[in-house]
């Protein structure tokens, strides 16, 4: 990015209204939310620019911000599509099938864990546990989980991807 980082002003007002949640000398608290709204505002993902930013409003060293983005894989650290596939890939959805699942979603979109598909509408990334265990195997896309997958509802959710009619939030 060349341009100046900056949040647009009604972005810079919630991150103010979030901080205030907090002590002053506890600003970090608000890490996790002010990168949402960073990864929001910015691409969908976290350039170290974005990340230096976030480091300068909350009054913290940038390797605190880059620590936390690059521990959760709720955050990007490169471009991503538009539907981020985020595939659960512990113990209870591998053993209800997420290898193939996962497998069948790189053969259907040409593409691996954390790449994009060609028409950059897609990327896959493989997730550690989203807490569904008992719905496996699962993914969470957007807001959203879709439960119970099977290779037929994974290629209905894509469709309805393409479509453009699928919520993500």
């Amino acid at each position: 990015m060349s341009e100046t980082i900056a949040f647009k002003p009604e972005t810079l007002a919630q991150v103010h209204k979030i901080t205030a949640r907090y002590p002053a000398e506890r600003k970090k608290s608000a890490l996790i939310p002010v990168l949402h709204l960073a990864q929001k505002e910015f691409g969908g993902w976290l350039q170290v620019p974005v990340m230096d930013y976030v480091a300068e409003l909350l009054e913290i060293k940038p390797i605190e911000v880059y620590e936390v983005a690059t521990f959760y894989s709720m955050f990007n650290m490169k471009p991503v599509g538009k539907y981020v596939l985020e595939v659960c890939q512990t113990g209870p959805c591998m053993l209800n099938g997420s290898d193939e699942i996962i497998q069948h979603i790189k053969d259907t979109l040409h593409i691996n864990a954390g790449e994009t598909s060609a028409d950059g509408l897609f990327t896959l990334k493989t997730v550690e546990c989203l807490g569904a265990c008992g719905y496996a195997p699962m993914m969470q896309l957007g807001k959203f989980y879709h439960e119970h997958l099977t290779k037929e509802k994974v290629n209905e959710i894509l469709d309805l991807c393409r479509q453009g009619t699928l919520a993500l939030d």
